[in-house]
Protein backbone atom coordinates (compact mmCIF):
# COMPACT_ATOMS: atom_id res chain seq x y z
CA UNK A 1 0.00 0.00 0.00
CA UNK A 2 2.99 2.47 -0.38
CA UNK A 3 0.03 4.81 -2.37
CA UNK A 4 -2.08 4.93 0.83
CA UNK A 5 0.89 5.35 2.62
CA UNK A 6 2.36 8.60 0.69
CA UNK A 7 -1.45 9.97 0.81
CA UNK A 8 -1.41 9.16 4.78
CA UNK A 9 1.95 10.66 5.00
CA UNK A 10 0.94 13.89 3.45
CA UNK A 11 -1.98 14.63 5.44
CA UNK A 12 0.31 13.54 8.32
CA UNK A 13 2.99 16.21 7.42
CA UNK A 14 1.45 19.02 9.50
CA UNK A 15 0.95 17.43 12.56
CA UNK A 16 4.16 15.59 12.87
CA UNK A 17 5.61 18.93 12.23
CA UNK A 18 3.70 20.03 15.35
CA UNK A 19 5.00 17.10 17.52
CA UNK A 20 8.24 18.70 16.51
CA UNK A 21 7.64 22.03 17.40
CA UNK A 22 6.59 20.38 21.06
CA UNK A 23 9.58 18.48 21.24
CA UNK A 24 11.74 21.64 21.01
CA UNK A 25 9.52 24.05 22.91
CA UNK A 26 7.77 21.90 25.61
CA UNK A 27 7.85 24.77 28.06
CA UNK A 28 5.54 27.53 25.67
CA UNK A 29 3.14 24.72 24.39
CA UNK A 30 2.88 23.77 27.84
CA UNK A 31 1.88 27.27 29.10
CA UNK A 32 -0.65 27.90 26.15
CA UNK A 33 -2.28 24.43 27.75
CA UNK A 34 -2.42 25.79 30.68
CA UNK A 35 -3.91 29.16 29.87
CA UNK A 36 -6.69 27.49 27.49
CA UNK A 37 -7.65 25.06 30.52
CA UNK A 38 -7.87 28.25 32.95
CA UNK A 39 -9.90 30.50 30.22
CA UNK A 40 -12.10 27.55 28.93
CA UNK A 41 -13.51 26.65 32.79
CA UNK A 42 -13.38 30.16 34.40
CA UNK A 43 -17.51 30.54 34.23
CA UNK A 44 -17.86 27.15 35.86
CA UNK A 45 -18.11 26.70 39.80
CA UNK A 46 -14.50 25.55 40.51
CA UNK A 47 -13.62 28.41 38.26
CA UNK A 48 -15.47 31.22 40.40
CA UNK A 49 -14.70 28.95 43.09
CA UNK A 50 -10.85 29.39 42.89
CA UNK A 51 -10.90 33.00 40.66
CA UNK A 52 -9.72 31.53 37.49
CA UNK A 53 -10.43 34.69 36.26
CA UNK A 54 -6.99 36.75 37.64
CA UNK A 55 -5.25 33.70 37.80
CA UNK A 56 -2.21 34.77 34.91
CA UNK A 57 0.77 32.26 35.26
CA UNK A 58 1.42 28.66 36.50
CA UNK A 59 2.46 30.26 40.52
CA UNK A 60 -0.33 31.27 40.51
CA UNK A 61 -2.66 28.05 39.26
CA UNK A 62 -0.55 26.08 41.93
CA UNK A 63 -0.99 28.09 44.55
CA UNK A 64 -4.68 28.72 44.37
CA UNK A 65 -5.37 24.92 43.62
CA UNK A 66 -4.34 22.42 46.11
CA UNK A 67 -3.47 18.85 44.42
CA UNK A 68 -6.02 15.58 45.26
CA UNK A 69 -6.68 12.53 44.25
CA UNK A 70 -10.20 10.94 43.79
CA UNK A 71 -11.87 11.48 47.03
CA UNK A 72 -11.42 15.10 46.10
CA UNK A 73 -13.33 14.85 42.86
CA UNK A 74 -15.55 12.45 43.59
CA UNK A 75 -17.98 14.78 45.17
CA UNK A 76 -18.37 17.05 42.08
CA UNK A 77 -18.93 13.09 40.02
CA UNK A 78 -21.73 12.32 41.53
CA UNK A 79 -23.40 15.57 41.49
CA UNK A 80 -22.26 15.67 37.68
CA UNK A 81 -23.71 12.18 37.02
CA UNK A 82 -27.23 13.44 38.29
CA UNK A 83 -26.86 15.88 35.37
CA UNK A 84 -25.60 18.84 36.81
CA UNK A 85 -23.82 21.16 34.30
CA UNK A 86 -20.55 23.96 34.58
CA UNK A 87 -19.09 22.06 38.00
CA UNK A 88 -15.54 21.55 36.48
CA UNK A 89 -15.86 22.03 32.83
CA UNK A 90 -17.71 23.96 30.30
CA UNK A 91 -21.67 22.29 29.43
CA UNK A 92 -23.09 18.62 30.75
CA UNK A 93 -20.68 15.93 31.01
CA UNK A 94 -22.34 12.50 29.65
CA UNK A 95 -19.72 10.20 29.77
CA UNK A 96 -17.78 8.70 33.04
CA UNK A 97 -14.55 6.00 32.13
CA UNK A 98 -15.15 3.79 34.82
CA UNK A 99 -11.64 1.97 36.32
CA UNK A 100 -10.56 0.31 39.26
CA UNK A 101 -10.61 2.47 42.72
CA UNK A 102 -7.39 2.60 44.63
CA UNK A 103 -9.16 4.43 47.76
CA UNK A 104 -12.28 2.73 49.63
CA UNK A 105 -14.10 2.96 46.52
CA UNK A 106 -14.61 -0.27 44.62
CA UNK A 107 -14.44 2.19 41.31
CA UNK A 108 -13.60 5.51 39.98
CA UNK A 109 -15.75 7.32 37.53
CA UNK A 110 -13.69 9.54 35.84
CA UNK A 111 -15.31 12.71 33.53
CA UNK A 112 -14.65 12.44 29.84
CA UNK A 113 -16.25 15.92 28.31
CA UNK A 114 -16.66 15.61 24.44
CA UNK A 115 -13.05 17.97 24.28
CA UNK A 116 -11.39 15.30 25.52
CA UNK A 117 -12.92 12.66 23.48
CA UNK A 118 -11.89 14.67 20.33
CA UNK A 119 -9.00 16.80 21.30
CA UNK A 120 -7.00 13.96 23.38
CA UNK A 121 -7.92 9.80 22.95
CA UNK A 122 -9.10 10.49 19.38
CA UNK A 123 -6.02 12.67 18.84
CA UNK A 124 -3.34 10.19 20.30
CA UNK A 125 -5.55 7.17 18.44
CA UNK A 126 -4.66 9.59 15.06
CA UNK A 127 -1.10 10.21 16.15
CA UNK A 128 -0.24 6.63 17.41
CA UNK A 129 -0.80 6.00 13.30
CA UNK A 130 0.93 8.84 12.17
CA UNK A 131 3.88 8.40 14.23
CA UNK A 132 4.13 4.41 12.88
CA UNK A 133 3.70 4.95 9.47
CA UNK A 134 6.76 7.71 10.24
CA UNK A 135 8.91 5.11 11.49
CA UNK A 136 8.00 2.17 8.65
CA UNK A 137 6.90 4.02 5.65
CA UNK A 138 7.07 0.75 4.05
CA UNK A 139 4.10 -0.58 5.72
CA UNK A 140 0.92 -2.78 4.64
CA UNK A 141 -1.46 -2.05 7.91
CA UNK A 142 -4.02 0.21 6.23
CA UNK A 143 -4.24 -3.16 3.71
CA UNK A 144 -5.90 -5.05 6.59
CA UNK A 145 -7.98 -4.00 9.86
CA UNK A 146 -6.78 -3.27 13.47
CA UNK A 147 -8.35 -5.61 16.03
CA UNK A 148 -9.18 -4.27 18.90
CA UNK A 149 -9.79 -5.83 22.12
CA UNK A 150 -11.29 -3.90 24.26
CA UNK A 151 -12.89 -3.65 28.24
CA UNK A 152 -16.26 -6.04 28.84
CA UNK A 153 -18.29 -3.38 30.65
CA UNK A 154 -20.95 -2.64 28.51
CA UNK A 155 -22.18 1.46 28.26
CA UNK A 156 -24.37 2.27 31.22
CA UNK A 157 -26.64 4.71 32.73
CA UNK A 158 -26.49 7.07 35.54
CA UNK A 159 -29.73 8.66 34.83
CA UNK A 160 -31.51 9.43 31.29
CA UNK A 161 -28.57 12.20 30.38
CA UNK A 162 -25.30 10.55 31.74
CA UNK A 163 -23.55 7.06 31.06
CA UNK A 164 -20.27 4.99 32.31
CA UNK A 165 -18.95 2.65 30.99
CA UNK A 166 -14.68 1.15 30.31
CA UNK A 167 -12.67 4.05 28.56
CA UNK A 168 -12.66 1.43 25.72
CA UNK A 169 -16.23 1.03 25.53
CA UNK A 170 -16.81 4.56 25.56
CA UNK A 171 -14.39 5.17 22.54
CA UNK A 172 -15.87 2.81 20.67
CA UNK A 173 -19.86 4.29 20.93
CA UNK A 174 -18.23 7.83 20.49
CA UNK A 175 -15.65 6.91 16.69
CA UNK A 176 -16.57 8.09 13.94
CA UNK A 177 -18.23 6.18 11.41
CA UNK A 178 -15.59 5.31 8.90
CA UNK A 179 -13.59 4.31 11.39
CA UNK A 180 -16.00 1.04 11.71
CA UNK A 181 -14.40 -0.15 8.50
CA UNK A 182 -10.85 -0.48 9.61
CA UNK A 183 -11.33 -2.01 12.56
CA UNK A 184 -12.38 -5.55 14.09
CA UNK A 185 -15.03 -7.33 15.59
CA UNK A 186 -18.29 -5.21 14.69
CA UNK A 187 -19.45 -2.51 17.61
CA UNK A 188 -21.97 -5.00 18.68
CA UNK A 189 -19.54 -7.70 19.49
CA UNK A 190 -16.55 -5.22 20.87
CA UNK A 191 -19.18 -3.83 23.31
CA UNK A 192 -20.25 -7.45 24.70
CA UNK A 193 -20.34 -7.54 28.23
CA UNK A 194 -20.53 -12.04 28.78
CA UNK A 195 -16.16 -12.57 28.20
CA UNK A 196 -17.00 -15.91 26.99
CA UNK A 197 -19.73 -15.55 24.37
CA UNK A 198 -17.54 -12.31 23.61
CA UNK A 199 -14.62 -14.38 23.05
CA UNK A 200 -15.96 -17.01 20.63
CA UNK A 201 -17.82 -14.32 18.90
CA UNK A 202 -14.91 -12.60 18.45
CA UNK A 203 -12.98 -15.80 17.20
CA UNK A 204 -15.49 -16.87 15.25
CA UNK A 205 -15.72 -13.29 13.10
CA UNK A 206 -11.80 -12.52 12.77
CA UNK A 207 -10.39 -15.93 11.81
CA UNK A 208 -12.04 -15.03 8.57
CA UNK A 209 -10.91 -11.43 8.11
CA UNK A 210 -6.97 -9.95 7.05
CA UNK A 211 -6.26 -8.83 10.65
CA UNK A 212 -2.52 -6.36 10.03
CA UNK A 213 -2.57 -4.89 13.43
CA UNK A 214 -3.73 -5.68 17.20
CA UNK A 215 -4.52 -3.05 20.00
CA UNK A 216 -5.35 -3.63 24.06
CA UNK A 217 -3.84 -4.92 26.80
CA UNK A 218 -1.21 -7.85 26.71
CA UNK A 219 -2.89 -10.36 29.23
CA UNK A 220 -6.02 -10.05 27.56
CA UNK A 221 -4.55 -10.56 24.01
CA UNK A 222 -2.82 -13.73 25.61
CA UNK A 223 -6.14 -15.07 26.40
CA UNK A 224 -7.55 -14.63 23.03
CA UNK A 225 -4.91 -15.59 21.23
CA UNK A 226 -4.73 -19.15 22.67
CA UNK A 227 -8.61 -19.60 22.21
CA UNK A 228 -7.98 -18.20 18.01
CA UNK A 229 -5.29 -20.98 17.73
CA UNK A 230 -7.02 -23.69 19.85
CA UNK A 231 -10.54 -22.92 17.29
CA UNK A 232 -7.86 -23.11 14.08
CA UNK A 233 -5.61 -25.86 14.92
CA UNK A 234 -2.43 -23.22 14.10
CA UNK A 235 0.42 -23.41 15.40
CA UNK A 236 0.80 -19.22 15.73
CA UNK A 237 -1.17 -16.51 14.67
CA UNK A 238 1.19 -15.65 11.35
CA UNK A 239 -0.97 -19.04 10.03
CA UNK A 240 -3.98 -17.28 10.60
CA UNK A 241 -3.20 -13.94 9.83
CA UNK A 242 -0.08 -13.62 7.65
CA UNK A 243 0.07 -10.11 7.39
CA UNK A 244 -0.09 -9.01 11.19
CA UNK A 245 2.82 -6.84 11.42
CA UNK A 246 1.88 -4.34 14.66
CA UNK A 247 0.65 -4.67 18.26
CA UNK A 248 -0.52 -1.32 19.83
CA UNK A 249 -0.44 -2.38 23.51
CA UNK A 250 -0.41 -0.46 26.79
CA UNK A 251 -2.24 -0.86 30.52
CA UNK A 252 0.44 -3.09 31.87
CA UNK A 253 4.23 -4.00 32.01
CA UNK A 254 4.96 -5.55 28.42
CA UNK A 255 8.10 -7.26 29.72
CA UNK A 256 7.00 -10.28 30.68
CA UNK A 257 4.90 -10.98 28.04
CA UNK A 258 7.67 -10.19 25.45
CA UNK A 259 8.89 -13.68 24.87
CA UNK A 260 5.27 -15.58 24.60
CA UNK A 261 4.60 -12.45 22.02
CA UNK A 262 7.55 -13.64 20.03
CA UNK A 263 6.97 -17.28 19.99
CA UNK A 264 3.22 -16.63 18.89
CA UNK A 265 4.03 -14.55 16.24
CA UNK A 266 7.72 -15.52 15.30
CA UNK A 267 8.45 -12.59 12.64
CA UNK A 268 11.24 -9.93 12.41
CA UNK A 269 8.88 -7.67 10.99
CA UNK A 270 6.45 -7.62 13.89
CA UNK A 271 6.35 -4.60 15.43
CA UNK A 272 5.38 -3.48 19.06
CA UNK A 273 4.04 -0.23 19.76
CA UNK A 274 3.18 0.89 23.76
CA UNK A 275 1.01 3.76 24.46
CA UNK A 276 0.24 5.40 27.98
CA UNK A 277 -3.43 5.87 27.15
CA UNK A 278 -5.52 5.93 30.69
CA UNK A 279 -9.41 6.90 31.73
CA UNK A 280 -8.07 10.54 32.82
CA UNK A 281 -6.10 11.14 29.40
CA UNK A 282 -3.97 9.97 26.59
CA UNK A 283 -0.42 10.90 27.51
CA UNK A 284 2.10 9.21 25.20
CA UNK A 285 3.21 7.35 22.57
CA UNK A 286 6.40 5.21 21.63
CA UNK A 287 7.62 7.27 18.76
CA UNK A 288 10.31 5.66 18.47
CA UNK A 289 10.40 2.18 17.81
CA UNK A 290 14.41 1.25 18.68
CA UNK A 291 13.88 2.69 22.21
CA UNK A 292 11.47 1.75 24.79
CA UNK A 293 10.35 5.12 25.95
CA UNK A 294 7.85 6.68 25.10
CA UNK A 295 6.89 10.71 23.98
CA UNK A 296 4.95 12.84 26.36
CA UNK A 297 2.33 14.43 24.25
CA UNK A 298 2.08 17.87 25.08
CA UNK A 299 -0.55 19.25 23.36
CA UNK A 300 -3.92 17.26 24.17
CA UNK A 301 -5.41 19.74 25.92
CA UNK A 302 -3.83 18.11 29.33
CA UNK A 303 -1.55 20.14 31.68
CA UNK A 304 1.51 18.21 32.96
CA UNK A 305 2.86 18.61 36.82
CA UNK A 306 5.53 16.09 38.66
CA UNK A 307 5.90 15.80 41.95
CA UNK A 308 9.10 13.97 43.60
CA UNK A 309 8.21 10.84 45.22
CA UNK A 310 9.54 12.93 48.47
CA UNK A 311 7.05 15.39 48.72
CA UNK A 312 4.23 12.35 48.18
CA UNK A 313 1.98 12.45 51.36
CA UNK A 314 2.47 16.54 52.50
CA UNK A 315 -0.44 18.55 52.42
CA UNK A 316 1.01 20.71 49.74
CA UNK A 317 3.72 18.93 47.42
CA UNK A 318 5.93 20.93 45.69
CA UNK A 319 5.35 20.17 41.73
CA UNK A 320 7.77 20.40 39.29
CA UNK A 321 6.78 22.01 35.24
CA UNK A 322 7.96 20.23 32.56
CA UNK A 323 11.22 22.90 32.29
CA UNK A 324 11.96 21.87 35.94
CA UNK A 325 12.56 18.00 35.25
CA UNK A 326 15.38 15.93 35.22
CA UNK A 327 16.30 12.92 33.66
CA UNK A 328 16.53 9.51 35.72
CA UNK A 329 14.65 10.64 38.69
CA UNK A 330 10.79 9.22 39.44
CA UNK A 331 8.10 12.01 39.89
CA UNK A 332 4.18 11.51 40.71
CA UNK A 333 2.20 12.54 37.74
CA UNK A 334 -0.01 15.66 38.36
CA UNK A 335 -2.42 16.54 35.15
CA UNK A 336 -5.18 19.30 34.77
CA UNK A 337 -7.12 18.10 31.52
CA UNK A 338 -9.95 19.47 29.26
CA UNK A 339 -12.27 16.60 30.70
CA UNK A 340 -12.17 19.15 34.23
CA UNK A 341 -9.99 17.58 36.48
CA UNK A 342 -7.81 20.11 38.08
CA UNK A 343 -4.23 19.19 39.56
CA UNK A 344 -5.38 15.62 39.59
CA UNK A 345 -2.58 12.82 41.25
CA UNK A 346 -3.57 9.92 39.18
CA UNK A 347 -1.12 7.71 41.31
CA UNK A 348 1.28 6.68 38.57
CA UNK A 349 4.86 7.37 38.84
CA UNK A 350 7.32 8.24 35.59
CA UNK A 351 10.60 8.55 35.05
CA UNK A 352 12.02 10.89 32.36
CA UNK A 353 14.13 8.77 30.42
CA UNK A 354 15.64 11.87 28.04
CA UNK A 355 14.56 15.66 28.03
CA UNK A 356 14.12 17.76 24.53
CA UNK A 357 12.21 15.67 23.53
CA UNK A 358 10.84 14.52 26.79
CA UNK A 359 10.41 10.93 26.47
CA UNK A 360 9.27 8.68 29.95
CA UNK A 361 8.61 5.79 31.28
CA UNK A 362 6.13 4.17 33.78
CA UNK A 363 7.58 2.96 36.72
CA UNK A 364 5.13 2.34 38.96
CA UNK A 365 2.21 3.34 41.13
CA UNK A 366 2.55 5.69 43.86
CA UNK A 367 1.31 2.81 46.22
CA UNK A 368 2.22 -0.74 46.45
CA UNK A 369 0.07 -2.72 43.59
CA UNK A 370 0.05 -5.65 41.67
CA UNK A 371 -1.06 -4.57 38.01
CA UNK A 372 0.53 -7.66 35.71
CA UNK A 373 -3.01 -8.69 34.14
CA UNK A 374 -4.40 -4.77 34.32
CA UNK A 375 -6.16 -5.99 37.92
CA UNK A 376 -4.93 -2.41 39.58
CA UNK A 377 -4.56 -4.75 43.03
CA UNK A 378 -4.10 -1.88 45.66
CA UNK A 379 -3.19 -2.36 49.46
CA UNK A 380 -5.98 -1.22 50.60
CA UNK A 381 -7.74 -3.95 48.72
CA UNK A 382 -5.20 -6.27 50.06
CA UNK A 383 -6.02 -5.26 53.53
CA UNK A 384 -9.55 -5.11 53.50
CA UNK A 385 -9.45 -9.42 52.38
CA UNK A 386 -7.06 -10.55 54.30
CA UNK A 387 -8.63 -8.80 56.99
CA UNK A 388 -11.85 -10.57 55.81
CA UNK A 389 -10.08 -14.06 55.49
CA UNK A 390 -8.68 -14.02 59.13
CA UNK A 391 -11.62 -12.97 60.50
CA UNK A 392 -14.02 -15.89 58.98
CA UNK A 393 -10.97 -18.42 59.91
CA UNK A 394 -9.88 -17.53 63.50
CA UNK A 395 -6.01 -16.72 61.67
CA UNK A 396 -3.75 -13.91 62.25
CA UNK A 397 -1.10 -12.73 60.19
CA UNK A 398 1.91 -11.76 61.15
CA UNK A 399 3.83 -10.48 57.61
CA UNK A 400 3.23 -11.31 54.50
CA UNK A 401 3.84 -10.00 50.89
CA UNK A 402 2.57 -10.85 47.14
CA UNK A 403 3.23 -11.21 43.53
CA UNK A 404 2.47 -12.41 40.25
CA UNK A 405 2.83 -15.76 38.87
CA UNK A 406 3.23 -15.22 35.18
CA UNK A 407 1.25 -16.63 32.17
CA UNK A 408 3.60 -19.43 30.31
CA UNK A 409 2.75 -20.96 27.21
CA UNK A 410 0.33 -23.32 28.45
CA UNK A 411 -0.87 -21.78 32.46
CA UNK A 412 -2.53 -18.49 33.15
CA UNK A 413 -1.64 -15.95 35.90
CA UNK A 414 -2.45 -15.90 39.32
CA UNK A 415 -1.33 -14.38 42.42
CA UNK A 416 0.94 -15.79 44.72
CA UNK A 417 0.59 -14.43 48.71
CA UNK A 418 3.47 -15.51 50.64
CA UNK A 419 2.26 -15.00 54.36
CA UNK A 420 3.99 -15.75 57.61
CA UNK A 421 0.99 -16.22 60.40
CA UNK A 422 0.81 -15.68 64.12
CA UNK A 423 -1.83 -18.04 64.17
CA UNK A 424 -2.52 -20.33 61.17
CA UNK A 425 -6.15 -21.00 59.94
CA UNK A 426 -7.50 -24.38 60.80
CA UNK A 427 -8.49 -24.33 56.88
CA UNK A 428 -6.06 -23.04 53.82
CA UNK A 429 -8.70 -23.24 51.37
CA UNK A 430 -11.55 -21.70 53.01
CA UNK A 431 -8.80 -18.71 54.13
CA UNK A 432 -7.88 -18.49 50.15
CA UNK A 433 -11.56 -18.57 48.89
CA UNK A 434 -12.62 -15.66 50.92
CA UNK A 435 -9.20 -14.11 50.03
CA UNK A 436 -10.48 -14.04 46.66
CA UNK A 437 -14.26 -13.48 47.04
CA UNK A 438 -13.53 -9.93 49.11
CA UNK A 439 -11.08 -8.89 46.44
CA UNK A 440 -13.37 -9.34 44.08
CA UNK A 441 -15.69 -7.12 45.76
CA UNK A 442 -13.67 -4.32 46.40
CA UNK A 443 -12.05 -4.43 42.80
CA UNK A 444 -13.85 -4.44 39.71
CA UNK A 445 -10.69 -4.83 37.52
CA UNK A 446 -9.74 -7.76 39.76
CA UNK A 447 -13.01 -9.49 39.66
CA UNK A 448 -13.18 -8.95 35.39
CA UNK A 449 -9.84 -10.96 35.32
CA UNK A 450 -10.84 -13.30 38.02
CA UNK A 451 -14.04 -14.22 35.50
CA UNK A 452 -14.16 -18.18 34.98
CA UNK A 453 -10.31 -17.85 35.70
CA UNK A 454 -9.93 -16.52 31.99
CA UNK A 455 -6.91 -14.79 32.88
CA UNK A 456 -6.35 -15.18 36.49
CA UNK A 457 -6.62 -18.26 38.49
CA UNK A 458 -7.54 -18.83 42.30
CA UNK A 459 -4.73 -17.30 44.49
CA UNK A 460 -1.86 -19.13 45.52
CA UNK A 461 -1.00 -19.06 49.79
CA UNK A 462 2.00 -20.32 50.62
CA UNK A 463 2.64 -20.45 54.35
CA UNK A 464 6.18 -18.58 55.48
CA UNK A 465 8.24 -20.26 58.63
CA UNK A 466 8.66 -18.82 61.42
CA UNK A 467 10.41 -15.41 61.32
CA UNK A 468 11.16 -15.66 57.66
CA UNK A 469 10.61 -11.85 56.87
CA UNK A 470 12.98 -11.00 59.77
CA UNK A 471 15.70 -12.89 58.61
CA UNK A 472 15.03 -11.36 54.78
CA UNK A 473 15.38 -7.76 56.76
CA UNK A 474 18.49 -8.54 58.35
CA UNK A 475 19.74 -10.31 55.34
CA UNK A 476 19.54 -6.63 53.36
CA UNK A 477 20.67 -5.30 57.33
CA UNK A 478 17.23 -3.40 57.28
CA UNK A 479 15.65 -4.13 60.70
CA UNK A 480 14.18 -1.65 62.32
CA UNK A 481 11.36 0.34 63.02
CA UNK A 482 11.47 2.43 59.28
CA UNK A 483 11.72 -0.24 57.00
CA UNK A 484 9.21 -2.42 55.81
CA UNK A 485 8.07 -5.42 54.05
CA UNK A 486 7.05 -4.48 51.00
CA UNK A 487 3.48 -5.56 50.71
CA UNK A 488 2.64 -6.05 47.00
CA UNK A 489 5.15 -5.65 44.04
CA UNK A 490 4.23 -5.50 40.59
CA UNK A 491 7.50 -8.12 39.63
CA UNK A 492 8.41 -11.10 41.46
CA UNK A 493 11.93 -9.77 43.04
CA UNK A 494 11.05 -9.76 46.37
CA UNK A 495 9.02 -13.11 46.88
CA UNK A 496 11.76 -15.29 45.08
CA UNK A 497 14.42 -14.16 47.43
CA UNK A 498 12.02 -14.70 50.37
CA UNK A 499 10.60 -18.17 49.12
CA UNK A 500 14.25 -19.15 48.26
CA UNK A 501 15.27 -18.21 52.12
CA UNK A 502 11.76 -20.04 53.29
CA UNK A 503 13.43 -23.49 52.49
CA UNK A 504 16.32 -23.02 54.48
Amino acid sequence: MPILNSIISLVNTRRLSQIEDFKSNPGQIQDEQLQRLIKSAKHTFFGKLHDFESIKNYEAFAERIPVSDYEGLKPYVERMQKGEKNLLWPGEIKWFAKSSGTTSTKSKFIPVSKESLEDCHFRGGKDVLALYIENRPESDMFSGKCLTLGGSHQINNFSNDSYYGDLSAILIENLPFWTHFMRTPEQSIALMDEWEAKLEKITETTLVENVTSLAGVPSWFLVLIKHLLNKSGKTNLLEIWPNLELFIHGGINFTPYRNQYKELIPSDKMNYLETYNASEGFFAIQDDLKTQSMLLMLDYGIFYEFVPLSELGKSHPKALTIEQVEIGKDYALVISTNGGIWRYLIGDTIRFESTFPHRIAITGRTKHFINAFGEELMIENAEKALDEACKNTGAVIKEYTAAPIFMGKESKGAHQWLIEFEKAPENLEAFKQLLDETLKKVNSDYEAKRYKNMTLEMPHVEIAREHLFMDWLKSKNKLGGQNKVPRLANNREYIEELLKLNTK
